[in-house]
């Protein structure tokens, strides 16, 4: 099962919990189960970043995700 890490801005969605497990085989999956069990996460998933294991994907929805994976789910990040 993946442990799901919420930033700061989405846990005020999860009832202020940091950290979720979840089982899901893509990230995909992942996100659309996060919003099963927190039906207020919906609509603030669609332009998150997702780190598997330190590594971060941009877009991550067919990524699959191995068991017993960290993961966070990173607000998005503009430069300039």
């Amino acid at each position: 099962m993946a442990i799901v890490h919420f930033s700061s801005n989405l846990s005020q969605y999860t009832g202020g919990l940091e950290t979720v497990s979840i089982e899901a085989s893509r990230v995909g999956e992942l996100l659309r189960a996060l919003e099963q069990r927190f039906p207020d996460l919906s609509g603030h998933l669609e332009s998150v970043a997702v780190a598997i294991d330190g590594v971060i994907y941009n877009d991550a929805t067919y990524q699959s995700i191995p068991p017993d994976s960290e993961i966070h789910l990173l607000p998005p990040v503009s430069g300039g």
